[in-house]
């Protein structure tokens, strides 16, 4: 029994959900999505959204949580939007941005420039004394999870002093250096 998949999702004002054959569509102020869906069927009733299988096979099973899910952040991102903070950790890494071009100083010889989908927007906060952060906001969740990936993957945390790229409020587990 799938708890996730039998919680039926609630609409919220200024947002349609349209269902029509195997995809889900998304309307909302910021944005609009679609997903398409196999194994299990969508319903759209009274403003909510709910997900029902109609066997018990495992491989249903496993997708009726997962749908329920997608169309939950599918609605929540067009409503209210999803955000990822980064912090860069270490002496001189420094993080700055024109339009959709993320321009990354991370003590390599040469400065990383990403160019961000235009889905995706950015915001660099640098103030003195404080480490600096990268904003990413959009409405697509997977979205913003990969590119936010992306760049933490250019230098992630180090467990002996904690440099790197880390998310705002992750916990990086320490080591202890060599005794002497």
């Amino acid at each position: 029994m799938s708890r996730i998949g039998n919680n039926p999702v609630t609409i919220p004002q200024g947002v349609t959900v349209e269902v029509s054959e195997n995809v889900v569509t998304v309307k909302g102020k910021m944005g609009e999505l679609t997903q398409n869906f196999t194994d299990v069927s969508v319903k759209v009733e009274e403003g909510k959204v709910t997900v029902e299988r109609a066997a018990n096979s495992k491989n249903e099973k496993a997708k009726h949580g997962l749908y329920r899910a997608l169309v939950s952040n599918m609605i929540k991102g067009v409503s209210e939007g999803w955000t990822k903070e980064l912090e860069l950790v270490g002496v001189g890494y420094r993080a700055s941005n024109q339009g959709q071009k993320l321009d990354l100083a991370l003590g390599f010889s040469h400065n990383i420039i990403m160019d961000l989908a235009p889905e995706v927007k950015v915001e660099t906060i640098s103030e003195k004394g404080k480490n600096p952060i990268i904003k990413l906001t959009s409405h697509d969740k997977q979205l913003v999870g990969q590119v936010a990936a992306k760049i933490r993957s250019f230098r992630k945390p180090e467990p002996y002093k904690g440099k790197g790229i880390k998310f705002v409020g992750e916990i990086i587990r320490r080591k202890a250096g060599k005794s002497a």
